[in-house]
Formats: C-alpha cells, sequence, structure tokens
C-alpha cells in the first residue's frame, strides 16, 4: 500500500503545473507505483488469486489511461513512457 508520503513524492515528481494531481501523468505513475507493489507481493503469495485480480484490473486502467495519453498528445506519452520505464 503507498504512504501517504510515498503518494505526495510520486504525485509532485509528475506534475505538469503547481496544483495538478488529476492528469494523466499522475494517475498512470501512481497505478504503476501501485502494480509495481502488487508485483512485489506476488514474489512470496504466489497463490493470492483475489490481489491478482486487483492487479489485473489495475493494469487495464492504466492501460486505457495510456492509449487516451497516447491519442491526445504523443509527446507527452513518450516522455512519461521513458521517465516510467514501461515499454522498450
Amino acid at each position: 500500500m503507498l504512504t501517504k508520503e510515498h503518494k505526495t513524492r510520486v504525485i509532485k515528481d509528475n506534475q505538469t503545473h503547481a496544483t495538478d494531481s488529476g492528469s494523466p501523468e499522475v494517475q498512470i505513475a501512481l497505478l504503476t507505483e501501485r502494480i509495481n507493489l502488487l508485483v512485489g507481493h506476488f514474489g512470496g503469495h504466489k497463490k493470492d488469486f483475489h490481489s491478482r485480480a486487483g492487479l489485473m484490473k489495475l493494469v487495464g486502467q492504466r492501460k486505457r489511461l495510456l492509449e487516451y495519453l497516447r491519442r491526445t498528445d504523443s509527446g507527452r506519452y513518450e516522455k512519461l513512457i521513458q521517465k516510467l520505464g514501461l515499454r522498450k
């Protein structure tokens, strides 16, 4: 689970302006952090299928947001995937 401090740091690192907390970049970064935490969780809990279903929902949501960002502003999309290290 993301702590308040960790979440605040992720938001601050991915803001487009000073009061931004809901842009696609911020949402995608937060989802990526949650996904990374869940992936680490499955290292020791291989049979946690309920959490795995939640992980698949998060991955789908992130995929939709990335597709939206790619359609609307490809420059911001490219910059974000490079920053988060999502694709090759």
